[in-house]
């Protein structure tokens, strides 16, 4: 556990939590507004969303790496190569998952529930909000797998960030770059790490789930 390896787990967590935590902000209303709407096309949008969770990371990386490239339309930002252009990468790639996972636990609860919370005269956000308890199983589960999404991906960071050390080198693409050289052993340790993280942020939030369901 050197100093480098240590900034790029600090490094890692940073940008995965955060991108998650944009996904779930983002994503949680819309997520809603499919659920609980009826209009033209949804069908449409939802089955676009559901293709967006199997989105290869890859792509999602090219088109960020477009957008941010300095001769890109975002290019004057100077992002490309940076940690906020990997939180952006991974946003995008958390998002569908988050919004198409939520759409589904809500569209599961039984409606009959709203119609009886409008007859008690419950607000719009009181109804929400009672159907986010009520669902809050399935959503915890829907921001479980929006952060192992991007935790685990490495093609969308690897295009935007550069994998530059000390600057934008997260977990996954360590282990690419230490297996490349041959050091099987010390890749071997940074995939440890990436697994062990990723159980303690589940675990975490298992717990919060299973204490929930009781």
């Amino acid at each position: 556990m050197d100093t480098e390896i240590l900034a790029i787990i600090l490094l890692s967590l940073r940008v995965s939590l955060t991108a998650t935590l944009i996904s779930l902000l983002v994503g949680l209303p819309l997520g809603t507004a499919l659920a609980l709407s009826r209009f033209r096309g949804q069908t449409m949008l939802l089955s676009l969303i559901n293709t967006g969770m199997g989105l290869p990371p890859v792509v999602v990386g090219l088109v960020v790496a477009m957008l941010l490239w300095r001769s890109g339309p975002l290019g004057t930002l100077n992002l490309i190569y940076t940690p906020t252009a990997i939180i952006i990468a991974q946003t995008l790639i958390a998002l569908p998952v988050v919004v198409g996972l939520t759409a589904s636990a809500l569209q599961q609860v039984d409606e009959r529930l709203r119609w009886q919370l409008a007859g008690l005269g419950a607000s719009t956000w009181q109804q929400v909000l009672t159907l986010w308890l009520e669902a809050r199983l399935p959503l915890l589960a829907a921001l479980m797998a929006g952060f192992g999404a991007v935790i685990s991906e490495v093609g969308a960071s690897m295009m935007v960030g550069g994998n530059i050390k000390g600057q934008t080198r997260v977990l996954t693409t360590a282990i690419v770059l230490e297996t490349s050289r041959g050091a099987f052993d010390r890749a071997l340790v940074l995939g440890g790490l990436l697994v062990g993280l990723t159980f303690l942020v589940n675990w975490g939030l298992t717990v919060i789930q299973q204490r929930g369901r009781r």
